[in-house]
């Protein structure tokens, strides 16, 4: 048995690079490390920054405003 990856189904990510990141709510990597990034948590290993998906959701759900009736 090989540890081939060259024939698996994409693998659901569960973090993300800050330009990711910011890709996936629709704004620059400047916007998101002024507005966003203080507010999640990141994953640190060395230089790699990861944003956990569940951060960026949670953080659409504290910011996201009421819609008025």
């Amino acid at each position: 048995m090989t540890d081939r990856v060259d024939n698996l189904a994409p693998v659901p990510r569960v973090a993300l690079t800050r330009v990711e990141a910011a890709a996936r709510l629709g704004m620059s990597l400047d916007s998101f490390e002024r507005h966003v990034q203080p507010d999640v948590r990141l994953i640190r290993r060395g230089k790699l920054r990861l944003v956990p998906v569940s951060e960026l959701e949670r953080w659409c759900r504290d910011t996201a405003e009421g819609v008025l009736p």
